[in-house]
């Protein structure tokens, strides 16, 4: 139960935090990628909002040996930059730049209604549902 209780406040502190910074609005997004006509910036500052409370939240982790609803911390990623690494974000950026939705703020915007975020949703849960028989394929080119 403590853990739903952990996941639902985390969630609804994630979302209350895409609605107020603006980042549900797709012109936010846009404006940040437009770096050559209206280009906006403070995605920069929603980014570095995100990366200091991050910072103190890992350094946190070191001194504890489970998380607050009880389960252990993950292991630390592997540091190299793998190839699916690297096709996955190509990828997520594309779409996201394409869109200008990410899936946390697309799962916020279907609240507004409209079919622009269900369609989003629907193409993000294809995505998942291909993701792994690609990833293999690629695994498999890759030692060739």
């Amino acid at each position: 139960m403590r853990r739903i209780v952990i996941a639902a406040l985390s969630g609804g502190l994630f979302g209350a935090g895409l609605l107020v910074s603006g980042m549900t609005d797709t012109t936010k997004v846009q404006g940040w990628l437009d770096i050559f006509g209206a280009w906006d910036p403070t995605l920069a500052f929603v980014l570095g909002g995100a990366i200091l409370p991050m910072l103190l939240a890992w350094n946190m982790t070191t001194r504890r040996a489970e998380s607050l609803a009880g389960t252990p911390f993950p292991a630390k990623p592997d540091p190299r930059l793998g190839h699916n690494l690297v096709i996955g974000s190509v990828l997520f950026g594309a779409g996201w730049g394409l869109v200008g939705l990410c899936p946390g703020p697309a799962i916020a915007s279907l609240s507004w209604g409209g079919t622009g975020g269900v369609t989003f949703l629907l193409a993000m849960i294809a995505g998942m549902l291909v993701a792994q028989p690609i990833r293999v394929q690629i695994d498999r080119l890759a030692t060739i």
